[in-house]
């Protein structure tokens, strides 16, 4: 395998790339727990212009014979996406190398990159892995007429990349799926969120999903929800646990809204309180 232009690690026999798929305009507003201006201060000091713009990453997984995608990205579902194909083509894979598609779960900015614009599968021989609560919250028919106009959008995106998956698509739990590689359920977000932790080597690394949005604001303030969290009590539980954990493990953390680097770490930040995100200097 030829050296990567994309941030990446190895952990054991696996090797981890970050494909950015492009970058979301989120308006601070969607923040709770934070007034905006503040928000707003937090992200001009993390060099992050617009304030309001999250970077969007899906994840290659390379090992054991395999090539995984952890998420799928946006793909034409949301403006300025769209750019996972051409990082594979970049690394010299097509569509058709993927062996399967691991969600984190089910919003548009990570099922919307499993379908061409025609509804067909994006990755033709890929099966595909759901959190199983994930799935079974958004093909259940209560839910759906509970939702508001945007949410239906978002049941009819994810239903439309469940069927074009149908006959490779399996409901996952938490535990071991590969060799090195287990999901690991991460509630809040929406129902089934969940992430992947990768061992091997004595290394472990966290692939959490969107455990976290705006890194300058939530590892420091992991009180901070947004709006997107369907239960943001959990999230926020769920969140102040975990990193509260990885800083004590110094694990290394992988996210979708991590930034470009793609890796990092948490540790206390300066004042020896609050923790904060050191990304990953490049191999």
């Amino acid at each position: 395998m030829s050296v990567s232009p994309f941030p990446h690690c190895r952990i054991g026999d696996l090797t981890l790339t970050a494909i950015g798929d492009g970058d979301l305009a989120i308006g601070l507003d969607l923040l709770s727990g934070i007034a905006p201006d503040e928000a707003a201060h937090r992200q001009a000091a993390a060099g992050q212009v617009p304030p309001g713009s999250i970077h969007l990453n899906a994840y290659l997984v390379q090992g054991g014979g395999r090539a995984l995608l952890i998420d799928a990205g946006a793909g034409t579902a949301r403006p300025g996406c769209g750019g996972l194909a051409g990082g594979l083509a970049g690394l010299g894979l097509t569509p058709a190398d993927i062996d399967a598609v691991l969600l984190t779960h089910a919003h548009p900015d990570h099922v919307g990159g499993l379908i061409d614009a025609d509804g067909t599968a994006a990755f033709p021989r890929a099966e595909l892995l759901v959190p199983a609560a994930e799935l079974a919250f958004w093909r259940d028919e209560a839910h759906l007429a509970r939702a508001d106009e945007r949410q239906r959008g978002q049941f009819r995106l994810a239903r439309q990349a469940f069927a074009a998956y149908q006959a490779r698509l399996r409901p996952i739990g938490a535990g071991a799926l590969f060799a090195g590689l287990e999901a690991v359920p991460l509630p809040g977000h929406t129902a089934g969120h969940g992430g992947y932790l990768i061992e091997g080597g004595g290394q472990s690394l966290l692939v959490w999903g969107d455990l976290v949005h705006f890194p300058a604001i939530q590892i420091p303030r992991p009180a901070v929800s947004i709006r997107f969290d369907q239960d943001p009590v959990l999230a926020v539980a769920t969140r102040a646990r975990l990193l509260d954990r990885l800083a004590a493990d110094h694990t290394l953390v992988a996210g979708m809204h991590l930034g470009a680097a793609g890796f990092g770490w948490i540790e206390p930040g300066r004042d020896g309180l609050a923790l904060r995100y050191r990304p990953l200097e490049p191999a």
